[in-house]
Formats: C-alpha cells, sequence, structure tokens
C-alpha cells in the first residue's frame, strides 16, 4: 500500500516469536548502571508463500518474514511531513522494520506487504482497529471496532483450480475467456506497480481525463493474449475485449491473487442490517486519532 488512504487490499496468518520488550542490564559504571532494550519480533505469513518471486529474490520460497514491532521511531516516520508528502512514509516504515535489509519494498507483492502492513499495525496499536463505517442500507455513519489479530492468507493455488485457470511455473496465472476464446496470461501486481496505477490516477483526474482504472489494470497485469506478448497486440486486445470477458477476467483476478483476507461481520447499530464486509482502511488505520 503506497499512498493508499482508502484502501489497503490485505490479511495474512501472523506467528509471534515474542511479546513485549525486555530491559537488558549492561554494563554500567558506579551507581548509574546503562540499559538497552531489545525490540520485539514476529514472524508473519507471506500469502504468496514465497512462491511467486524469481529465484533471485530474497523471498523466493520463503513463507514467511520477520519484522520488529513499531517504536516510536517508525511513528516518526508515518508523521513526516516531508515523507507524506512525497507518498513514501508506509514504505520507509515498513522497510524500516524489516529485519532482513536485503527486501526491496517496491518488489514485494501487493498481498505480501498487505500482510507485513496489517501486522506492522497491530504490533504498534493493538488488534483493535476503530473506524467509522457507513451503512449500505440505511447510509448511517458509526464507531465500529474490527478485529485485526487474526487475518487469514487466501489459498489462490486452490482458488486458480477452483476457477479453472493455471498457475504457470514462471508465477503466471492464464485464464480462458468465455466470448473471445482468447487465453489471456496475467503476472501478479507487485509494490511498484500499484504505486504506478495510483499515479496514472492521480495524473488523470489532475488533467480532468476520464478514468480508466479497469483498462489501466489490464494493461499492468496481462502479459500476453494467446501468447502473444507484444505490446501492440495486448493494447488492441484490450480495447477489443467484449465487457462479459473484461468481467470475467476482473473477477478470477481479483480472487485468486493472493493476498490477506480481512472480510468481517458488520451489523448496523440504526437499523439492524448485517452482512459480512470488507474492513474498511482508511486514513486512521496507520494514524489512529
Amino acid at each position: 500500500m503506497s499512498r493508499n488512504d482508502d484502501r489497503l487490499g490485505l490479511d495474512g496468518n501472523i506467528a509471534h516469536t515474542s511479546e513485549t520488550p525486555a530491559p537488558v542490564t549492561t554494563t554500567g559504571t558506579g551507581d548509574s548502571p546503562s540499559f538497552s532494550w531489545s525490540v520485539p519480533t514476529e514472524f508473519v505469513e507471506l500469502p504468496s508463500q514465497g512462491k511467486l518471486y524469481p529465484t533471485d529474490h530474497p523471498l523466493h520460497n520463503q513463507t514467511t518474514v520477520e519484522i520488529r514491532y513499531m517504536t516510536a521511531k517508525e511513528e516518526d516516520i508515518l508523521t513526516s511531513r516531508s515523507l507524506l508528502k512525497e507518498g513514501v512514509a508506509l514504505d520507509r516504515m515498513l522497510y524500516n522494520l524489516l529485519v532482513e535489509k536485503t527486501i526491496d519494498i517496491s518488489t514485494l507483492l501487493v498481498g505480501d506487504k498487505n500482510a507485513l502492513l496489517v501486522a506492522a499495525r497491530r504490533t504498534g496499536y493493538g488488534p483493535e482497529y476503530d473506524t467509522k463505517v457507513t451503512c449500505p442500507v440505511c447510509n448511517t455513519t458509526q464507531d465500529h471496532s474490527f478485529d485485526i489479530s487474526e487475518p487469514a492468507c487466501n489459498d489462490y493455488a486452490q482458488l486458480a483450480e477452483e476457477y479453472s485457470v493455471e498457475l504457470t511455473p514462471q508465477g503466471f496465472l492464464r485464464i480462458p475467456l468465455p466470448m473471445t476464446r482468447a487465453t489471456v496470461e496475467c503476472r501478479f501486481l507487485t509494490s511498484a506497480d500499484e504505486e504506478l496505477l495510483l499515479k496514472e490516477a492521480e495524473r488523470k483526474q489532475r488533467r480532468k481525463i476520464e478514468s480508466a482504472v479497469a483498462t489501466d489494470a489490464f494493461r499492468s497485469y496481462i502479459v500476453s493474449v494467446n501468447g502473444q506478448s507484444d505490446r501492440l497486440t495486448i493494447e488492441s486486445f484490450i480495447q477489443a475485449m467484449p465487457a462479459r470477458d473484461a468481467r470475467v477476467l476482473r473477477k478470477i483476478y481479483a480472487a485468486v491473487v493472493p493476498n490477506i483476507d480481512l472480510t468481517q461481520n458488520f451489523e448496523c447499530g440504526e437499523c439492524g442490517y448485517s452482512a459480512d464486509m470488507e474492513v474498511p482502511l482508511g486514513v486512521d488505520f496507520f494514524w489512529p486519532q
């Protein structure tokens, strides 16, 4: 999640290695001993299980990533005006928490990054996420508390089987489309890809250009159509793709992409409406009131 104030898209199972920081007495002089504090860490399960990274990536076949608990130093990063203005506060905070510094945040798959962000938030502010929710029936905005302590990873390999789509050895997704009978090969987006999509949406908004969220996303993750990988063929297909094929492609891709699931039950205190909903991760997720 970079500069995405409205949505993180998240989840991940979390295993703890320690829970509270412990003071460690070090050698001092006279009557004034010095102290150091060990910051606890935890291992966060990756939705991708590390299987979708290239062999030269530090997370290749790694199922978990170790992060430190958030401290006041990370809060300083999150409130830095210069970092917020540049839109890099969250990435800088997350990199600061990584124990393994060879990991480039921009190369993380979106779902894996989401899992790390949720874990980081929980270590900093606890498992309760208090926010405002608008009821989709009566349109009343009310306070609601969500529990983010144990989000689950989706089983993307099983989901691929259920949707009758193929995961290639290269980590791509092959999706057959019903109308054109074309087979579209898709890659899973990284944090850098997500950032580019956000910047493109902002650019169009500034210039008052009509939004093209769906087609821009297709351009980001479609790598071939019927085995043809040149950009001209892909662009021609995107422009001519029937709406039914586009809908199927969006639905299957969104369902299969490795991610965390923060769907929880919401019950409206005004009208009594009850349903499962995705936790609305807004600006107060890392900047609670």
